[in-house]
């Protein structure tokens, strides 16, 4: 194996282990939450925004982007598009598979959207378009977050780019969707809850999601 072949391997290592980072319990345990063991049980920015507040639900969700964007920019930066995508991939597996917490993470949502953010831009403002659009119309997180992953892949076909960056998009919009598979149940269940934080002062939900 060639020098160049051992910098890309560590780089998608160093993606995945980047994704691992668990954001989402550092910042509720710091306001005494555990988002694995309140609101839906995920750690990610939506169940803490739900559980710990506006405030911590943005850090958290500022953060998970930022670990999409730091590992697919990396990549780009060491070896191009092609290891950007291999790095951003892993970045979302590792989030969503995190080895440290035995294989149970978040669901990637921003983490993929960091990515996209580096690999497909005008693609991912769409996304995050038809997201607000959801979530101020339905106001339920998981329909704008279903709808950006099935979206991903369809509008990187759609911009004409290759194959394999349809083929990855389409891998990172798997593993989104798969981790919400409890969503989608509850969804057609008519059981999903609207996400809407706690008010600091009462402990109760606040009226809106905003």
């Amino acid at each position: 194996m060639d020098s160049g072949s051992v910098v890309s391997a560590a780089a998608v290592v160093g993606a995945y282990l980047v994704g691992t980072l668990p954001v989402a319990l550092l910042v509720s345990r710091r306001s005494g939450h555990d988002p694995t063991r309140e609101g839906s049980g995920n750690p990610g920015a939506s169940n803490v925004y739900r559980i710990a507040g506006r405030a911590a639900g943005a850090i958290v969700l500022a953060a998970d982007l930022g670990k999409g964007i730091a590992a697919a920019g990396a990549g780009w930066a060491i070896g191009g598009r092609d290891l950007a995508l291999a790095t951003g991939a892993a970045a979302v597996l590792g989030h969503v598979a995190p080895v440290t917490r035995r294989f149970r993470g978040g669901k990637g949502v921003a983490t993929a959207g960091g990515v996209a953010l580096v690999l497909w831009p005008l693609v991912s403002l769409v996304l995050v378009a038809v997201f607000v659009v959801l979530a101020l119309t339905v106001r339920v997180a998981s329909v704008g977050s279903l709808a950006m992953a099935t979206g991903l892949p369809i509008g990187v076909a759609a911009a004409g780019r290759p194959g394999i960056e349809v083929a990855v998009a389409a891998g990172v919009a798997i593993l989104v969707v798969a981790r919400h598979h409890e969503n989608i149940r509850r969804l057609v269940g008519g059981e999903e809850r609207a996400t809407t934080p706690r008010d600091p002062g009462t402990g109760r939900s606040a009226d809106t999601i905003t």
